[in-house]
């Protein structure tokens, strides 16, 4: 466990508290009852998936695979952590011979199949199938529901947000798609949650994050300009009468020469004086402190000039303080970035502002970006589209990071096989029997390329091929089936972990499966992915399978007698 990789090269975990004792006391106990009474040994296969998609939604997208991986492949009991479970007043009583075998225990008998980082799923389709003896698969569980529910949970909500952002750009007539940003770091549960935000809503769309430490760690792009704290550091101009900016160009207006230290100030309060007589008279009375905190940002970032502008009033000091200072800097061969909008009526606001930039008539405004915050979640995205805005890039933080609409996704982990003999689950809810058996699933395509259905197929069945009819049955209806002559099959399912190795070069990596987002999210239906009244996709199972689950409950459901 001291090196940083294992034997097939892969990395620890990303967050050092993941190891073998990020477990539920139960599994320690169930472990041990199964090594006490010699079944230990036996294979078996799990099951992690979900029941429900998230958000009210039709679709759900898969992320935690990479770092259930690595939990895999350096999966270990260190001395340590033997001896603190032999203290555990609940494992007093066990025998020697179980921490003997805990300390040799490891992965080399698990294998596991998965869908891969990235992929659009749907409920009760596994997302992880281990094949591994009965107490190690049990001694798994815990770690991997962690590491796939909130991955996948925080995934599908910048998903669903980016996809918004994009339909809001289509009513709005943007030259281009406006953009996510994830600002969640100081709103999520904790460090982990936070990076762990940053790192997945990359893969659900969003183009970066304020997030310092994921940038270090996962090379993601990182962004951030300034808050309100720093323009109410400043009070007056004559707190920036000496900051300057070293000119690009030659031959400006303004009478300087490429390579000029030019002060700031000066140059600006001559706009100031012009700008008041020629446009608006507004001009002459912005506030000086946020007119100092912009020209204090300049000189520190002139090439990346982007200011906050609601400090004191938007539209009457702050967006009129961000142009003077741009228009200096433009002079000097720099190009503004643009402003950003953190309150008040995002949609009427960016409009006025991009009003306003066409009104200084230079070509730098045709490049100003206008970026909005403010606890925008999925439906503000929507309603922002509607109300026609102007905003370029959205600054999502508090409803992304946390789910607010839906805190958990709820995947669950389930033995559906020991010995080679299937095993099942009922209940009185109809929605959590468990479906039965060692399966995979096929997802079968139409001809116009779109998905159809996600069919689950016993392991040793004949899988589904291009051309050939296949009956598809709705596990928990007998009237509801179908035929399908499927012009693509996608097998959902692949080996990733063998012999205590990851299988190199199957799951994605982040950038490709930020990619494999973005493409399903043009392939699948509108109708499974949209925000009101969206259509399920189908989930069905092979005739073989319907006939063999539905025997298998009859066969161990209790029946009801009366008299």
């Amino acid at each position: 466990m001291s090196s940083e990789s294992n034997g097939a090269g892969v990395g620890k975990p990303t967050n050092p508290l993941v190891t073998v004792m990020l477990t539920d006391m139960y599994q320690i106990t169930m472990a041990y009852a199964h090594w006490a009474n010699k079944r230990h040994e036996d294979p078996a296969v799990f099951e992690l998936f979900f029941r429900k998609n998230p958000f009210e939604g039709e679709y759900t997208i898969f992320a935690g695979l990479d770092e259930c991986l690595k939990h895999l492949a350096h999966f270990k009991f260190a001395e340590d952590d033997v001896k603190y479970l032999q203290s555990v007043p609940n494992l007093k009583h066990c025998e020697k011979g179980f921490f003997e075998w805990l300390r040799k225990l490891d992965t080399k008998s698990v294998t596991v199949h998965a869908i891969k980082d990235g992929t659009v799923c749907f409920p009760r389709v596994p997302l992880l199938i281990i094949e591994a003896p009965l107490a190690v698969g049990q001694l798994l569980e815990t770690t991997l529901l962690t590491l796939i529910n909130y991955p996948s949970l925080v995934t599908t909500n910048a998903a669903r947000m980016v996809r918004a952002a994009e339909l809001s750009h289509l009513l709005s007539s943007l030259p281009g798609e406006p953009v996510c940003v994830e600002f969640g770091l100081r709103r999520a549960q904790g460090p982990d949650g936070g990076f762990s935000a940053s790192k997945y809503t990359f893969m659900g769309g969003f183009v970066g994050t304020s997030n310092v430490q994921a940038g270090k760690l996962v090379g993601l792009n990182v962004s951030g300009t300034q808050a309100h704290a720093f323009v109410q550091a400043y009070t007056d101009l004559s707190e920036v009468k000496q900051l300057q900016v070293v000119s690009k160009k030659s031959g400006s207006i303004l009478g300087i020469n490429e390579g000029d230290s030019v002060r700031l100030l000066p140059q600006v309060k001559e706009y100031r004086q012009a700008m008041s007589e020629t446009h608006d008279p507004a001009y002459a009375r912005t506030h000086d402190g946020e007119l100092a905190a912009f020209i204090a940002y300049a000189a520190a970032f002139p090439h990346n000039f982007l200011c906050l502008i609601d400090t004191y009033d938007t539209l009457q000091s702050g967006l009129l303080n961000f142009l003077l200072v741009a228009l200096v800097l433009d002079d000097m061969g720099y190009q503004p970035t643009g402003i950003r909008l953190d309150s008040g009526d995002l949609a009427d606001l960016s409009k006025k502002c991009v009003k306003m930039f066409s009104s200084v008539q230079r070509d730098f405004v045709k490049n100003l970006v206008v970026v909005a915050s403010n606890d925008i979640n999925e439906e503000k995205l929507h309603e922002l589209g509607e109300q026609k805005h102007a905003i370029n890039i959205f600054g999502i933080g508090t409803n992304l990071v946390t789910c607010q609409k839906q805190p958990a996704l709820g995947c669950v982990y389930k033995l559906v096989q020991l010995k080679g003999q299937p095993r099942i689950k009922l209940s009185q809810d109809k929605g959590k029997v468990q479906i039965p058996h060692f399966k995979k699933a096929y997802r079968l395509y139409g001809k116009d390329g779109k998905p159809i259905v996600d069919l689950l197929v016993p392991g040793k069945d004949p899988i589904p091929h291009v051309g050939v009819g296949v009956i598809c049955r709705n596990p928990f209806d007998d009237g509801d089936r179908m035929r399908v002559i499927p012009h693509r099959v996608e097998p959902l399912h692949h080996l990733v972990f063998k012999d205590k190795a990851v299988v190199p070069n199957v799951n994605r990596s982040l950038m490709e499966a930020k990619h494999a987002v973005a493409e399903a999210m043009g392939v699948f239906s509108s109708d499974h992915l949209r925000l009101n009244d969206p259509v399920p996709y189908k989930v069905c199972v092979s005739t073989n399978l319907y006939e063999y689950f539905h025997k298998l409950w009859q066969d161990t459901a209790t029946m009801p007698e009366y008299s």
